[in-house]
């Protein structure tokens, strides 16, 4: 840049020519650049000053937004992001068949604790043990001030005790999200749904994952994505099931019975309405596994399903429907029944005796051993083993639950004649209620097998034949027949034309032979006999009936009077309107003249 000189020669020249003074021009010169570089820094200035107010302006606008998305955001701990797979916790809910929630989805948090960073160690191992009283104070303060930096104290904690544990105000005390099964019925269909648990965990989230019952067979059903959360529905009725356990409990205390189990199922579509074991368990907080001892004796344990169990006379239908259905015998065949019958060093005893002959109509009515032992020597082993095969009570039942698989039918080691003749009356062959359940409905409705299921089904199922029709009408005749003449007259329920078979086992010794005062009573039940709907099992583990001067244990005092009083209760719930029951014929044929 060139710079002008204060005292150019040219003008100090004329200004003296003029007779001026030289100096007015350095002045005149000096001022000037005075103002321009005034000029220049008051630019440059207000140039700095203008960023300067740019730069406030903008932080200004970023933390006001910041603040406003704090303001509008749930408040949260710092999270750490961990390395990892990503851990999908969404679960379908599980709904019975009129769409109400059996099992549900709950958010909640974790309580875990960083040691490092913790204030005061014993203060909060003290608070800890205070709000959560299964904890021990003084094993929390040796987790704490040891060589751990994370440390597990609770999975799933309240809402109450998220903001007992905040309260504390220790920044070593942190939660994490969780998604939680939920159970809002309870104990309601406990070993149906099994139950949850937590799988693979992160600070962030954990992976829940079914146990037992439908949770663990439809897992992966529950778990996958592509389902966009549609609910699993089972054929469940919850109100049906909520009488169905109130009534059957009540009778299990009243029956001073162990246990109890009852299997409600339709007849056509093989769907079960209702299952309960007793005793059982809330599924929220599912008790641990017995490791000792009888495992029957766990509310775990469901006795519809997994008890396999010699269920007595409740058997003698099924023989006689093969025996009619083989052209052997008819309603009206007159079998010996004379006692006792031997075979080899064996006798078979009746209750009573009925005398030397009964129909075997009143075989079925009765009750007679001795009756039913001489028609299964007329079907012979081989037939009735393939007919009771065809039946499904010589395997596992295909039901959709983990635990059916392992609840397979104790068999005799050898098939012989005897087997066939005990068997006959439902000894030498242990089966579950539920694989009684499904016999019955095979036999009762029209002659078609049905298999159970606990998924919603819209159309009757079409498996292969077992039995005519017209055997399957005598066969509800005759279990009519039981009830209103015969050991069931108990569970007579007005309008509903109710027929079924008893049945009273003597429960088998672990080193052999059979208890005389322990028995398994069951009442498998059909209704309305002329028109089948539903097939009800009830069964009774050593129940005593103590109104009268003698203990009581069959099942015409126990399990009948508790399927009764279940049928008056759940027949309006599933929509059947008493009725008149259909008048038998008479015989009398009408003719032109």
């Amino acid at each position: 840049m060139t710079r002008t000189p204060l005292r150019p020669l040219a003008r100090i020249l004329e200004a003296r020519a003029k007779g001026e003074n030289p100096d007015a021009i350095e002045r005149a010169n000096i001022r000037a650049r005075h103002e321009v570089m005034r000029d220049k820094t008051r630019l440059r200035s207000e140039g700095r000053l203008l960023v300067l107010g740019a730069f406030f302006f903008f932080a200004f606008v970023v933390i006001g937004v910041r603040m406003g998305m704090l303001a509008a955001s749930e408040p949260r701990e710092p999270q750490v992001a961990a390395a990892g797979a990503h851990i999908v916790a969404s679960r379908a809910d599980i709904v019975d068949r009129n769409g109400r929630i059996l099992a549900t989805n709950l958010t909640t948090r974790a309580l875990y604790a960083q040691p490092p960073v913790m204030i005061d160690k014993e203060r909060a191992a003290s608070e800890l043990a205070a709000i959560f009283p299964d904890l021990d104070k003084e094993k929390l303060l040796a987790q704490f001030t040891g060589n751990r930096k994370f440390i597990w104290i609770r999975k799933k904690i309240s809402p109450e005790q998220m903001q007992a544990v905040h309260d504390i105000g220790d920044p070593g005390l942190l939660f994490g999200p969780r998604e939680m099964r939920l159970y809002p019925n309870g104990k309601l269909a406990a070993h149906i749904l099994g139950g949850a648990s937590f799988g693979r965990e992160g600070v962030n989230s954990a992976e829940v994952i079914g146990v037992a019952g439908v949770e663990k067979e439809f897992d992966d059903y529950l778990r996958d994505p592509a389902q966009d959360g549609k609910p699993l529905q089972l054929s469940i009725d919850l109100t049906v099931q909520a009488a169905i356990r109130e009534v059957l409990f009540g009778g299990m205390k009243l029956m001073n019975a162990k246990g109890a189990a009852a299997v409600l199922m339709d007849v056509h579509t093989g769907e079960i309405i209702s299952m309960v074991s007793l005793p059982d368990f809330d599924p929220n907080t599912r008790p641990r596994v017995l490791t000792q001892g009888d495992a029957s004796d766990s509310p775990l344990f469901n006795r519809a399903v997994q008890g396999v169990y010699e269920l007595g006379s409740v058997f003698k239908i099924l023989n006689t429907a093969q025996a009619l259905e083989l052209g052997l015998v008819n309603p009206s065949t007159m079998i010996d029944t004379k006692g006792p019958l031997r075979w080899g060093k064996f006798k078979i005893r009746d209750f009573h005796n009925y005398g030397a002959q009964l129909s075997m109509t009143d075989v079925v009515v009765k009750s007679s051993n001795i009756g039913s032992a001489h028609v299964a020597q007329m079907i012979g082993a081989d037939r009735q083993r393939e007919f009771l095969g065809t039946l499904g009570l010589l395997e596992a039942t295909p039901v959709e639950l983990v635990e059916a698989s392992g609840a397979k039918p104790l068999l005799p080691k050898r098939w012989s004649e005897l087997s066939t003749m005990t068997i006959s009356y439902g000894h030498g062959l242990s089966t579950s209620p539920l694989h009684l359940a499904t016999a019955y409905s095979s036999i009762l409705n029209g002659g078609l097998r049905v298999r159970p299921t606990l998924l919603r089904r819209t159309t009757p199922q079409t498996g292969e034949r077992v039995v005519s029709e017209r055997t399957s009408e005598q066969a509800r005749s005759m279990l009519r027949q039981v009830v209103v003449r015969g050991t069931a007259s108990f569970g007579e329920v007005e309008g509903y034309a109710v027929g079924g078979k008893t049945g009273t086992a003597d429960k088998p010794k672990p080193t052999g032979g059979y208890y005389k005062d322990k028995v398994d009573a069951t009442f498998a039940s059909v209704f309305p006999a002329h028109d089948p709907k539903y097939v009800l099992i009830v069964t009774l583990d050593e129940p005593v009936e103590t109104s009268g001067p003698k203990p009581r244990r069959t099942a015409g005092w126990t399990s009948v009077p508790v399927a009764a009083e279940i049928i008056r209760r759940v027949a309006p719930l599933l929509g059947l309107r008493p009725e008149v029951e259909p008048l038998q014929p008479t015989g009398v044929t009408l003719t032109s003249n």
